[in-house]
């Protein structure tokens, strides 16, 4: 019997929760728009989960 591939099953869980996080940030900036709320620099910012998939600037 095989073994159970435990990183990518964290691998996959991580991926669902990214993607689920990307989706709320969508809707909530949807929303701000939508309500005229959000500030146009606002489009710009980038958070920390974005900067850690940038490469670092040597």
């Amino acid at each position: 019997m095989a073994k159970p591939n435990y990183s990518f099953a964290k691998r996959q869980r991580d991926l669902a929760k990214e993607q689920k996080k990307e989706e709320k940030l969508q809707r909530k900036k949807a929303a701000a728009e939508e309500a005229g709320t959000l500030s146009p620099d606002a489009e710009g910012e980038v958070g920390v989960d974005d900067a850690e998939h940038q490469a670092p600037q040597a």
